[in-house]
């Protein structure tokens, strides 16, 4: 019977790598009674294996996982964990949502949902760009310490597109504006044409992780006097995610 269990958990956990799902249709997948699935769903979720979607019913992949694979796979898993709140933004926003996380200098790109919408802006997962570039880079140097920020100030910035920002005193001044909003948006400085916005990601409100951002056409992305109301839920999406690295 326990190792029958434990054969049935994978199911499930491989099914939940695949999609985010509900008691229902991940039932159908597994091809298990719906009643065994919401059980082994709800001691998985005790364990953080598992953890529900923005929703309050869906089921996708928890950051216990991500704990346990370690070195092996951590940003795979990382990438897995966050989707379901990509894919809620996207659903929200109709524009492309994504995760990304610092190395170094630079910030990487690890996973994007693609938005609805018939005109999209390419998929940027594996890119890796300046901090001072995007808005995701811009808002994890807002959480570094002083010294880490003239550091990174005091070597050539490089510019993108002629937007741009790589004037150290209106960095300064943006990455204290972060800090006072939790938020970041850009205009055309990543990529001509392209708007994003950003919010970082923070484990027990303190340690950056990285940001969750989304990005559109500039034509029509944000659309007049939603900025705000788009930055709230980029910012509401981010807070969600950050609470599963919370140890108190």
């Amino acid at each position: 019977m326990a190792v029958q269990s434990i054969d049935r958990a994978f199911q499930v956990l491989k099914a939940l790598a695949v999609e985010p799902s509900g008691v229902t249709e991940l039932a159908s997948r597994v091809g298990l009674p719906k009643s065994t699935v919401a059980r082994m769903l709800s001691s998985l979720e005790d364990q953080g294996a598992v953890t529900r979607g923005p929703d309050g019913t869906s089921y996708a992949i928890g950051i216990g996982l991500v704990e346990l694979a370690g070195a092996i796979d951590a940003t795979a898993a990382l990438a897995t964990a966050v989707r379901p709140h990509l894919v809620w933004l996207s659903d929200q926003l109709g524009e492309a949502a994504g995760f990304s996380i610092p190395t170094g200098y630079t910030i990487q790109y690890m996973v994007q949902v693609e938005s609805p919408n018939p005109v999209q802006v390419r998929d940027y997962t594996g890119l890796m760009v300046p901090m001072h570039i995007g808005p995701s880079g811009l808002c994890v140097m807002a959480q570094w310490p002083a010294e880490e920020v003239d550091r990174y100030l005091s070597r050539p910035l490089e510019a993108y597109t002629p937007h741009t920002v790589v004037d150290a005193v209106e960095i300064r001044d943006r990455l204290k504006a972060i800090r006072h909003s939790g938020h970041c948006w850009i205009h055309e400085e990543f990529a001509e044409g392209i708007n994003s916005v950003a919010a970082p990601v923070l484990a027990d409100g303190k340690r950056v992780l990285g940001a969750i951002h989304v990005h559109g056409p500039a034509y029509r992305f944000p659309a007049e006097g939603r900025a705000d109301f788009i930055a709230s839920l980029v910012m509401d999406a981010a807070a969600r995610f950050s609470s599963r690295f919370d140890t108190v």
